[in-house]
């Protein structure tokens, strides 16, 4: 899936796999998510396959940048898998509920302490969706009208995002106050 969301990235802007980087921590990532390294290696495999191309860019006192772009080919892939209906639910993963699932050896101090502190975590997600994430969606359409509908869909990911952060933060609240109150 990482190779159609770089398509889709480049299908914007050319841009190089920090840039690639950049945009997936902004824009996808409170559903898909990648290291450097694997957009590194997926923009090879992408351009192997003439779905993408590359050129060095020259910056003064740097190293030479590479920045991609997508091909016809490209263009092509990305739109045959976005009409391709997805007729399957994604397998959901969650490493809390796993060491939850297994920690009633720990006792409630320690299984209290990690639920804490992936509260703060998740509700750290639901401001940065709140704020930062709304904020960039709000710019981009500014400078960008032509982007109307893009942001449109944009938003409903932010949203969903939004949403299934305050799902998680009142199942921490309902869990950490089931323990507090039975274990």
């Amino acid at each position: 899936m990482l190779k159609f969301a770089l398509l889709g990235a480049l299908n914007y802007q050319p841009m190089s796999g920090y840039d690639l980087k950049q945009f997936t921590d902004r824009s996808i990532s409170n559903f898909w998510h990648a290291e450097l390294s694997q957009i590194y290696a997926t923009l090879k495999a992408l351009e192997k396959d003439g779905l993408i191309t590359s050129a060095a860019v020259e910056q003064a006192g740097r190293p030479d940048r590479r920045v991609y772009s997508i091909t016809e080919a490209g263009k092509l892939a990305l739109n045959e898998w976005l009409k391709t209906p997805f007729t399957e639910i994604d397998q959901y993963k969650d490493t809390l509920l796993l060491k939850l699932f297994f920690s009633a050896n720990l006792g409630k101090d320690a299984i209290l302490a990690q639920l804490r502190l992936q509260r703060s975590l998740h509700q750290k997600l639901v401001d940065q969706y709140q704020s930062e994430t709304a904020e960039i969606i709000a710019k981009t359409v500014k400078h960008a009208p032509q982007l109307r509908q893009d942001a449109l869909l944009w938003e409903a990911t932010r949203r969903f995002g939004e949403m299934t952060e305050a799902a998680y933060l009142r199942w921490l609240d309902e869990t950490i106050a089931r323990i507090e109150a039975n274990f």
